[in-house]
Order: C-alpha cells, then sequence, then structure tokens
C-alpha cells in the first residue's frame, strides 16, 4: 500500500484521503513529477511558469 499526501484544493487541508473530510471535495496529489534531463516538454512548462 502506497501512502501519497493530497491536498484539497477547496479549503487547502492535507490529507491521505481521496476525499477532504471538512469540505468533501476531491484531493489532488501534491507530489511534484519526476525530475528527466531528457525531459522533452520541460521548455513548454518553463514557457507556462513565466506567463
Amino acid at each position: 500500500m502506497k501512502i501519497e499526501i493530497r491536498k484539497c484544493p477547496k479549503c487547502l487541508e492535507y490529507t491521505l484521503k481521496s476525499l477532504c473530510e471538512k469540505c468533501k471535495s476531491v484531493t489532488i496529489t501534491i507530489k511534484p513529477a519526476k525530475y528527466s534531463p531528457e525531459d522533452r516538454y520541460g521548455r513548454y512548462r518553463r514557457l507556462a511558469k513565466k506567463l
């Protein structure tokens, strides 16, 4: 069993469950993507971050 820290986008609470206990909305995983030197889409991500 893999445990991931999740975050509610509405109330910004952290939890381990897929539903927020406060507002009952779906939580999202906050783990960043793995780094790869051969990242094909890194240029686009950096451009989007500047905007």
